[in-house]
């Protein structure tokens, strides 16, 4: 079955919650069509590079998925209906990254950083 990474932007005045329902969704939707989704990943409010829809900011969300391309398709016809997403990208991969993404690890180095930084 294909592997596929599917990245979206949620705008940035939903809560957390409401990020995590717009995954639960998009995981709902591929399970619904016989795919499934190995791991979701939530890389929380980064800034943007540049205005999306007056967005400075965003929630980055990660889903990585083994399904057909049909199911794609219909998770991104829904993604396109949703307000609350302002981009999304998915890519079909070779095969999934083990354990966390680049960005939750730099995510990891960033906060060691800041504790070594305040421990000085």
């Amino acid at each position: 079955m294909p592997l596929y990474e599917h990245v979206f932007l949620a705008r940035q005045d939903l809560s957390q919650a409401q990020v995590d329902a717009l995954a639960a969704a998009a995981t709902e939707i591929v399970e619904s069509n016989n795919g499934k989704v190995t791991k979701t990943e939530t890389w929380g409010l980064r800034s943007l590079a540049y205005k999306i829809q007056k967005n400075r900011k965003a929630h980055f969300v990660m889903l990585n998925i083994e399904a057909g391309g049909d199911v794609i398709a219909e998770l991104e016809r829904q993604t396109q209906i949703n307000e609350d997403v302002i981009r999304y990208m998915t890519i079909r991969v070779d095969e999934h990254e083990a354990g966390p993404s680049v960005m939750m690890r730099k995510n990891d180095r960033e906060r060691s950083r800041r504790r070594e930084r305040e421990g000085e």
